[in-house]
């Protein structure tokens, strides 16, 4: 059967629980073994030295890794995939496959905090260097690179306040000049935004988060086009990177049922959103499938979906209404992390991270992860707590 125009055999679902099995190497199981292992042995030394066989050391492959490496550059429609221990590890390996001493890295300003810091302490110390950029730039980052300018890093939307990246403008401004396009693409998954159609040269993703589904892995990867495959496989070969079975056997997993699942968490977000629009005692909602939001017309061109995931300011208010409103929460957990079934809130304030931009809000401000459970519920605690806030 010939590929679609997206190079997909058959739709996103379908491939999902597809690709990545192959019952027959699993003796008819449905899904594959969970393969522990460090040492391949050969019959003999001739097999030996030649590396005659799949394998040749747990850490460069098994049949658990290679169905979930399989299954992942499909979805990503990639020339290659490489597995990280965490979503930031993949970060790292992208990075370090792209650059060298002496290059200069341009980062968007709006970047995941752990980012930042590995950049402005790891990469400094290795001879790189990095400027912080607005998001906002699209094309006009054009003016902002340099003769050694080796990657550009984008991250859409913005980590903790959503700001969507006109990630095309971005590519033919980078690629223009010999630079790489990395991105993080954790929020969307190519679910929602198949990053290398838009001209991304390395996908990042933490695996932990919507992949695994579950809060119970740490795991991520690192997608590359034909031109980076060879750095990223090499350097991951280079950093001695692997991750464990069991990790890899519920990321796997966990894909089958992605697509569900990130239907749900959309839907309900946006309901969350909505009616926080709605209420007196919130200024502005974060989430850019909403018209209201600034980057709308960018999320509506380039990305099918919204996760879970976004944020909103209050309006001004006490460091104990905050306290209130979120300490008396039934259903929303207060911790890192997102992407698993369970609904989570933090506030955060991200004037401290960010150099290339200012960061003003009306209040104090929220960020929402929306879970697995019934909205109304979900609805019916924040309302609550937004009482406890409006009487602090």
């Amino acid at each position: 059967m010939a590929r679609g125009d997206d190079d997909r055999l058959f739709g996103p679902l379908t491939e999902l629980v597809a690709n990545g099995r192959d019952p027959e190497d699993a003796y008819g199981f449905v899904n594959p073994p969970v393969m522990r292992g460090s040492t391949v042995v050969w019959p003999t030394v001739a097999d030996l030295k030649a590396l005659r066989g799949r394998y040749t050391y747990g850490r460069r492959g098994s049949p658990t890794s290679d169905a979930l490496v399989d299954a992942l550059q499909r979805f990503e429609g990639s020339s290659h995939v490489s597995l990280a221990p965490s979503g930031l590890n993949a970060v790292a390996l992208g990075l370090l496959a792209t650059l060298s001493a002496g290059d200069h890295l341009l980062m968007v300003d709006t970047v995941y905090q752990p980012t930042r810091q590995l950049c402005d302490g790891l990469l400094k110390r290795l001879g790189i260097e990095t400027d912080y950029y607005d998001p906002t730039l699209g094309s006009d980052i054009a003016g902002w690179m340099r003769p050694n300018t080796r990657a550009v890093f984008v991250e859409s939307p913005g980590s903790l306040t959503f700001e969507v990246q006109d990630v095309p403008a971005i590519a033919g401004a980078a690629h223009a000049r010999g630079a790489a396009v990395v991105m993080d693409n954790t929020w969307a998954t190519p679910l929602f935004f198949r990053a290398h159609d838009f001209g991304v040269d390395v996908s990042v993703s933490a695996g932990t988060k919507y992949l695994g589904g579950h809060a119970d892995v740490l795991i991520g990867w690192v997608s590359a086009n034909a031109q980076y495959a060879a750095a990223v496989k090499a350097t991951h070969g280079q950093l001695g990177l692997c991750c464990g079975p069991d990790d890899v056997f519920m990321a796997l997993r966990g894909m089958r049922t992605l697509g569900v699942r990130l239907a749900h968490h959309q839907a309900s977000a946006l309901r969350v959103a909505r009616w926080l629009e709605s209420r007196s005692e919130v200024a502005r909602v974060m989430h850019p499938a909403l018209e209201s939001d600034p980057g709308h017309a960018l999320w509506k061109r380039d990305f099918s979906g919204a996760s879970g995931l976004f944020a909103f300011e209050l309006v001004p208010g006490s460091d104990e209404a905050v306290a209130a409103f979120l300490d008396g929460l039934e259903l929303f957990g207060l911790g890192f992390s997102w992407g698993g079934y369970e609904s989570l809130a933090i506030p955060f304030d991200a004037k401290p991270v960010r150099t290339a931009t200012r960061w003003t809000p009306a209040g104090p401000t929220v960020r929402l992860h929306i879970g697995l459970e019934d909205v109304e519920d979900l609805i019916a605690d924040l309302e609550a707590g937004l009482k406890r806030y409006g009487a602090g």
